[in-house]
Parts: structure tokens; C-alpha cells; sequence
């Protein structure tokens, strides 16, 4: 897919998410890039805020998960595989508050691989792959970060 059409997709994706996911709507998500290896989504601190005036944990929890299923579900959309995703385990580490408007920023882990993911799918009819996202900080450290393993699982077609 060329770049017009990696964007398309990923606005087409995030038009998705807040019809089917009101949370992602009240929070503001945004699209801010997509280049085919690393979905990147933003949030406004307002409406995210929490009693100290920083980005409330759950706020910066809940866009590195959309971040990372965005980036499984673009993968199949892009190879056409009609799948369930969700999330089969997580682990999220806070490391600093964040004050402003903060984004998350999901690829594949360095451990995983699309072509074994979708070889696996064809085979089996599900696939997990590991995702890494974080939230960016201060002089370029990560103010969170959310290493979690994406499940697909193929759709069975209605009986007409």
C-alpha cells in the first residue's frame, strides 16, 4: 500500500473506533501517523486528566491497547482476513506522569514476525503476535509502555 493509502486505511480504522468504542470518542483519539510498521494515536489531556491535573493511568492504558489492536487490525485489513482481535495478556509499566496531550505508539515486537502471524492464521485460524506501544515523555524516555500479546481469530461466515 502506498502512503495515501496506508492514511486512508488508518482514518478509516479510527472512524471505526469510536463508532464501536464510545470511550475512544469521550477521549479524544486521534489519528496521528501510520506508516505499515508503527500506528501512532493521540489524546488531548482534557478530557484524560486526572485529580493532580496529569493524564489519568487508565486514559494512557486504554490508548496504548486501541494503539496496539489498531496496528493488528490494519495488518488484516491490509490482507483482507475478516478477524476477531483482542487482547490475550498485557503488561503496562508507568514510568513518569505526563502533563500535556500524549500519544501511543504501537509496532510488532522485536521478537514477532507478520509472516509467521499470518502463516499461523492461514493454518490454524488464529494468531497472536506481540505488541509493544509507549506513551513518549520528557527527553525522550517513555512515560508508559504496554508489552501485550494480540489474539486474531477468523470470523465463521453466516450460513445464507
Amino acid at each position: 500500500m502506498n502512503k495515501p493509502d496506508l492514511h486512508a486505511a488508518a482514518e478509516a480504522l479510527v472512524a471505526f473506533i469510536h463508532e464501536g468504542i464510545p470511550l475512544a470518542h469521550t477521549m479524544g483519539l486521534s489519528l496521528r501517523r501510520y506508516d505499515g510498521e508503527r500506528l501512532v494515536l493521540r489524546c488531548p489531556l482534557a478530557p484524560n486528566v486526572n485529580d493532580k491535573g496529569c493524564a489519568f493511568g487508565g486514559s494512557l492504558t486504554s490508548l496504548m491497547t486501541l494503539t496496539g489492536w489498531g496496528l493488528v487490525e490494519l495488518a488484516l485489513r491490509q490482507r483482507a482476513e475478516d478477524c476477531d482481535v483482542y487482547v490475550g495478556e498485557s503488561t503496562v509499566r508507568y514510568l513518569s506522569p505526563v502533563w500535556g496531550d500524549f500519544e501511543a505508539e504501537a509496532q510488532h515486537a522485536d521478537d514477532a514476525d507478520w509472516d509467521a502471524f499470518f502463516a499461523t492464521l492461514s493454518s490454524r485460524g488464529r494468531a497472536r503476535i506481540s505488541v509493544i506501544c509507549q506513551v513518549p515523555g520528557e527527553n525522550g524516555n517513555p512515560a508508559a509502555t504496554l508489552e501485550a500479546k494480540f489474539v486474531a481469530k477468523r470470523r465463521v461466515a453466516a450460513a445464507e
